[in-house]
């Protein structure tokens, strides 16, 4: 069904209709709150939340954007506002487990070895590029996570984050030079012969 009509059905207190809304953005929106907050029981419950205040706040949605970029506004504030409340650094630490779908992950590089399984390695990967975003300041994982993972142009961020495109464009080059220090640092702790895999297969 189309986003316009079910909205159009929301607003007539259709709750099939939002239910179907939730569906279709669901998963987004946790992703993006796993991002930016670090662990899956905060994103889970501000996922709830944005629903719960999109919900009751549709009346003032005027369709001046997309239903996307206001609903993103609202989980984007949602997650910078509880990294404040919390008064979280810009950073965490590497002893405290990584929490994954699957379950937790030590922070500490792994003890990799030759004969390890790529299905490992992939892991691996995963969970240093993860540890990587969330070392960054709030803005800058906030515009990694709506333009490199969730694919939104520059002036949808613009909107969402109450800011110029030149603030945009600006935030996004640092935040991308800052993760690929992060990444590049990361391979110091990957054996010779899986460094040189990724530098002859390119990156």
């Amino acid at each position: 069904m189309r986003e316009d009509v079910l909205l159009a059905r929301c607003r007539k207190g259709n709750p099939r209709a939002f239910e179907e809304l939730v569906e279709l953005y669901e998963k987004k929106v946790y992703n993006l709150a796993y991002r930016m907050l670090g662990n899956m029981e905060d994103a889970r419950d501000i996922t709830q939340d944005a629903f719960i205040k999109v919900y009751s706040s549709l009346s003032n949605f005027r369709g001046d954007s997309s239903f996307s970029t206001w609903l993103f506004k609202i989980v984007s504030n949602m997650c910078l506002d509880e990294l404040r409340r919390r008064g979280r650094r810009s950073f965490v630490s590497l002893d405290e487990p990584l929490q994954q779908e699957d379950g937790e992950m030590p922070r500490q590089m792994p003890d990799l070895k030759m004969d390890l399984e790529k299905e490992v390695e992939d892991r691996y990967i995963q969970a240093m590029v993860h540890r990587a975003i969330l070392s960054l300041t709030a803005d800058h994982r906030m515009v990694i996570a709506l333009r490199d993972l969730q694919g939104f142009s520059y002036e949808e961020i613009a909107e969402m984050m109450d800011c110029s495109l030149g603030t945009v464009k600006s935030r996004i080059n640092r935040a991308r030079l800052a993760l690929r220090r992060q990444m590049e640092e990361g391979e110091l702790f990957l054996p010779d012969d899986v460094q040189s895999g990724r530098r002859e297969g390119g990156r």
